[in-house]
């Protein structure tokens, strides 16, 4: 049943989150008076509802700022936390929420809604264990706090969903750490946005955690193959191992998605927990979703409305192709038995013959997955309106020209070399190669610090060897 707030005069703080832009909508439509707290307005320019909430202009680090939002206000939505990868999150969301939980007393607010994470007991890690911390502090501020406990949320822009609906989409097969068999209760946006709305109701006795989860508790194993059973993708083939830790895991995360790895470390690191519902009473207390609570593939079938989840799949076999390409071109003109590159005199420095075509392998490979994330990732941002999609359709085209011109320019580069005997020009072509490569390096790279890394690779042994053709050059002319 949907709750109806007629009256109520609710604040949302982290409205430009995800969860907090579908909120306040659903606070809109159950009739309540809508005040927002945001560090800079201009972001809410391209939201719906802008014309329809106050706009409270203001800083959460910031008492006097706090306050003065609260003021007059009788709910009011905590939704912000530190998980950005820069610094020490846990403290920063501990000062964070001391901070709010002080000036919503001093106004004397009636409720905090807060918005954490299911958990069993015992030691957590630092994602999980921050949350509940913030939860703790905000029910001990003396103001009555409903925490509202989800598992991973199923919606199109939930961090925790995105992280695996790409790991689905772009791993046909996967070598997993063994907590991957962890059991987990999702949940539907819209589910979780019933019982935040909900929750404003609550009488004041009410000071609580409150859990939240779907109607199916699966593995996180399950739930990727289930996703791309759902997505029309081909059955996933996944192992778990137990050696891979957090770390290693997330780095490879924030490599083959578009999860940076600063948030999908303690992402991955929740999940060495359980996270089912332990206290199953919150449709007593919040009542029942409309038609009741989804389970997870009704769940993924909303999400997939706005999610194309072909994208990956189409990407990569064209870029493949380009680049599988470029490497047959570079093999016909490659000669190293012919009788004009046995006699060079070489540098001793020079690698060994096997050397060669295993880093050219490598190079290949890393290079098809990097612009394959890259082009992927453009194009998701070009379906975006206003200025942001604009910049990502420049961006992405401006890649793919970048891209085929250095794959013809390392095609050339063997015929220059192994045809044209051409030793001067081939050092200037490979400087030239290792220059292309260092700007797919910069046009990727804020996607991502791995993937312009695998670009700053190629970009590096093109330079060497520039250097190599140079000395070849210098002994042989």
């Amino acid at each position: 049943m949907t709750p109806t707030l007629t009256g109520q005069r609710v604040l949302v703080t982290g409205a430009t989150g995800y969860i907090g832009g579908l909120l306040v909508p659903r606070l809109l439509e159950a009739s309540a008076q809508v005040r927002v707290l945001v560090r800079d307005p201009g972001k809410l320019r391209r939201r719906e509802w802008r014309e329809q909430v106050e706009v409270a202009q203001g800083d959460a680090t910031r008492a006097e700022d706090l306050r003065a939002a609260l003021a007059g206000v009788d709910v009011a939505y905590y939704l912000l936390h530190s998980m950005d990868g820069q610094g020490d999150f846990v403290a920063r969301d501990a000062a964070l929420a001391k901070t709010f939980a002080a000036a919503a007393a001093e106004v004397g607010i009636s409720r905090v809604v807060y918005l954490s994470g299911l958990h069993p007991e015992g030691e957590l890690s630092a994602h999980l264990g921050s949350r509940v911390q913030v939860g703790e502090i905000l029910l001990d501020s003396g103001v009555p706090t409903a925490v509202i406990q989800a598992g991973v949320v199923i919606g199109d822009g939930s961090a925790s969903f995105d992280m695996l609906r790409h790991l689905a989409e772009r791993l046909p097969a996967m070598v997993a750490p063994r907590w991957l068999r962890n059991r987990i209760q999702p949940i539907a946006v819209d589910d979780v946005l019933h019982y935040l709305v909900a929750a404003a109701s609550l009488p004041s006795e009410v000071n609580r955690e409150i859990d939240v989860g779907g109607s199916d508790v699966l593995t996180y194993r399950d739930m990727l193959r289930e996703y791309a059973r759902i997505a029309g993708l081909v059955p996933r083939w996944i192992r778990t191992v137990p050696v891979l830790t957090p770390r290693l895991a997330s780095g490879w995360v924030g490599f083959v998605t578009p999860v940076a790895s600063g948030v999908a470390r303690p992402l991955v690191g929740s999940l060495v927990h359980e996270a089912v519902v332990r206290r199953d009473d919150a449709d007593e207390l919040l009542g029942a979703p409309d038609g009741g609570r989804l389970g997870y593939e009704a769940a993924v079938r909303r999400a997939l409305r706005t999610v194309d989840a072909g994208r990956w799949r189409r990407t990569l076999a064209a870029v493949g192709a380009a680049v599988a390409a470029t490497a047959v071109a570079g093999s016909l003109l490659t000669d190293p038995r012919s009788r004009w590159y046995t006699s060079l005199r070489t540098p001793p420095w020079q690698p060994p013959g096997w050397v060669i075509p295993v880093v050219w392998n490598g190079i290949y490979t890393a290079t098809t997955v990097a612009a394959t994330a890259t082009l992927a990732e453009l194009g998701e941002e070009a379906e975006r309106d206003g200025a942001v999609g604009e910049r990502a359709r420049t961006r992405r085209r401006a890649f793919r020209w970048a891209l085929a011109v250095n794959l013809v320019g390392n095609a050339a580069w063997c015929g220059l070399f192994f045809r044209g005997h051409r030793l001067g020009a081939s050092a200037i072509g490979s400087l030239a190669l290792g220059v292309s490569a260092a700007d797919l390096a910069r046009r990727s790279a804020h996607l991502g610090r791995l993937r312009a890394g695998a670009f700053a690779g190629y970009a590096a042994w093109c330079t060497f060897a520039a250097a190599l053709s140079g000395e070849l050059w210098r002994r042989n002319r």
